[in-house]
């Protein structure tokens, strides 16, 4: 692990998601994997503990909400919450996929836009900046207020197929 940020008020928190996505990304960075545990209660609720202090620091959150989308757009939303609650500087959600994003628009009368209300869900937990990778609807950004870092992995992974046929 590098030493890049040792000292610096940078966590990275991993939830069921993508557990080894974010040990590469706090091993590139140089910080430890944050001290969180996810449980369930009996009926199936989710139960989020942060296990060490957050104060002040810029959290990264790493959550996919693929399947089951559900449970972890509802892990992501606890976390967020639970972040707040102990006082984090900002709260940084780094999702490769964003579940929902296909209802991004009203295809017939009567429909949600459930990737809208998803980004108010975000936004209300807590979340102050994200950054996605690959949005079905790059106009999912404009569903924010808060800052959003639209990647693409496109030329990552045409390179890859250049060097490799």
């Amino acid at each position: 692990m590098s030493k890049l940020y040792e000292d610096s008020k940078l966590k990275i928190f991993s939830l069921s998601s993508n557990p080894k996505l974010a040990e590469e990304i706090a091993n590139k960075v140089g910080v430890p994997l944050g001290k969180s545990s996810v449980t369930h209660f009996s009926d199936g609720e989710i139960q989020i503990s942060i296990e060490e202090s957050i104060r002040g620091c810029h959290v990264y959150v790493v959550q996919s909400t693929s399947g089951p989308v559900n449970s972890n757009l509802m892990e992501l939303l606890i976390m967020i919450d639970a972040l707040k609650r102990a006082s984090a500087a900002t709260i940084n959600i780094v999702m490769p996929y964003y579940g929902y994003a296909r209802q991004d628009r009203k295809a017939r009368s009567r429909e949600p836009i459930t990737a809208k209300l998803v980004a108010d869900l975000i936004e209300k937990a807590g979340a102050t900046r994200a950054i996605m990778i690959d949005l079905h609807a790059p106009q999912i950004q404009g569903f924010f207020d808060m800052p959003i870092d639209h990647l693409t992995g496109v030329p990552l992974l045409a390179e890859h197929f250049k060097k490799h046929s």
